[in-house]
């Protein structure tokens, strides 16, 4: 296992590295000084092997992280805005209270992925598997959810305000208590979905 409390790899090139159960968790400002804070922005992470790396609160803004594997890894509070995580395999990872605003996971697998809280704003999620996910409380406002597939999920008081689901799986969801105003939702797959009216569809079954 490889322990890291102190780096700064802003633009480092670490693609295809073996980082499996890294310890790269960022110091916050009232635990230690900022010279001894994480930083791997820009950072060029794509095929990397995180799986269940500590990454709490690191500092991976603009960082590539496609095809990366971060299953099982601890990405909370981290700052994720505009990520490349297009193919990356977050399963099971704990993305809670996360910064994702912008990011792209255009085919990113997040079955089972801890989303609590997340800020997932004008995010790119086509296509991502988020089957089994808990989203309560994340915010998916404006954000491209087309084709993905979300059975199972958990999106209470998640807020997809304007959010693109067209074409999406919404198969065994409860989404009562969740904001759906202005979203778009042509093709969507309704399976023993409960809407927030408390009636429940089977359309897609």
């Amino acid at each position: 296992m490889v322990t890291v409390f102190s780096v700064t790899s802003a633009g480092a090139d670490l693609s295809g590295a073996n980082l499996e159960g890294a310890v790269l968790e960022r110091c916050l400002p009232h635990r230690c000084p900022p010279q001894l804070c994480a930083t791997l922005r820009d950072a060029n992470l794509s095929g990397a092997n995180l799986m269940g790396a500590n990454l709490r609160h690191a500092d991976l803004r603009r960082a590539d992280l496609s095809d990366a594997n971060l299953s099982g890894a601890n990405l909370r509070g981290a700052s994720l805005s505009g990520v490349n995580l297009s193919g990356v395999n977050l399963m099971g990872a704990n993305l809670m209270g996360a910064y994702l605003s912008g990011a792209y996971l255009s085919g990113a697998y997040l079955s089972g992925a801890l989303l609590f809280g997340a800020y997932l704003s004008d995010a790119d999620l086509s296509g991502a598997n988020l089957s089994g996910a808990n989203l309560s409380g994340a915010d998916l406002s404006d954000a491209d959810l087309s084709g993905a597939d979300l059975s199972g999920a958990h999106l209470g008081s998640t807020s997809l305000s304007g959010a693109d689901v067209s074409d999406a799986t919404l198969d065994g969801l409860n989404i009562k208590g969740a904001d759906l105003s202005g979203a778009l939702m042509q093709g969507v797959v309704f399976c023993n979905t409960v809407m927030p009216d408390d009636s429940v569809l089977y359309s897609g079954c």
